[in-house]
């Protein structure tokens, strides 16, 4: 049996029908719709739009900013798929309207991130979410990626340490992300492509605060 989802059903079949022909082999194909955006855009690594499991790809911190992220025509369908919450209170929920909406996405997120990470990683998402965009500053929480303090001392383009943090794909992208204004160093913004990180670029904590847009962030701790 393969499984995958509706758009690798010609796929599927001709491997089903190789078999066939090759050794009389009956095989079967078994598939599910895709998962996609009230926009209609596939949730999937292809669109940009990959949310991991594995905590090496995606934070706890940052699986739960996905689901807070959530366009809000999306709310109820995905607190049904990707939460185990009784009906009647993702009924309540998707009432929200307005501000109120924010509500319901951070149940979404609480939630989803829990069944994946468990509840204490939840928690402390969600509180280091509340710090940073709420309180406004605290970095305690967020994703940290080490990097050696020789290497930093020495200096190292913006670009790459965003795309070593996971804050974009690639190199290009990062480079992308500063000449469209989208990159901030301690919450400054940064205009030069040629930017480059050092250790004078540490805060008080010893770390280098990493933003990619306004709700993505990571730190830089040397080692």
């Amino acid at each position: 049996l393969q499984m995958g989802g509706s758009d690798q059903w010609g796929n599927i079949v001709g491997g089903v029908d190789l078999a066939r022909r090759l050794d009389g082999r009956v095989l079967f194909g078994l598939t599910a719709p895709l998962i996609a955006t009230a926009s209609g855009v596939k949730m999937g690594k292809t669109a940009q739009g990959a949310v991991w499991l594995n905590p090496e790809r995606i934070s706890p911190y940052d699986y739960y900013q996905f689901w807070r992220n959530t366009d809000d025509a999306d709310v109820g369908r995905f607190l049904r798929l990707f939460t185990e919450l009784p009906e009647e209170e993702i009924v309540h929920l998707e009432r929200f309207e307005g501000a109120a909406v924010n509500e319901a996405k951070k149940t979404l997120a609480k939630e989803a991130t829990a069944l994946c990470h468990g509840a204490d990683a939840a928690v402390a998402a969600a509180e280091t979410a509340r710090k940073t965009f709420e309180e406004g500053g605290a970095d305690i929480g967020l994703p940290t990626i080490d990097v050696p303090r020789a290497e930093l001392e020495a200096g190292i383009p913006l670009y790459e340490l965003l795309k070593r943090a996971g804050l974009v794909p690639s190199n290009s992208e990062g480079r992308r992300a500063i000449d469209q204004g989208g990159a901030r160093v301690n919450d400054e913004a940064v205009a030069s492509p040629d930017r480059r990180i050092t250790s004078a670029d540490a805060q008080a904590t010893g770390t280098v605060k990493l933003s990619r847009g306004k709700k993505r962030h990571a730190l830089v701790r040397p080692v």
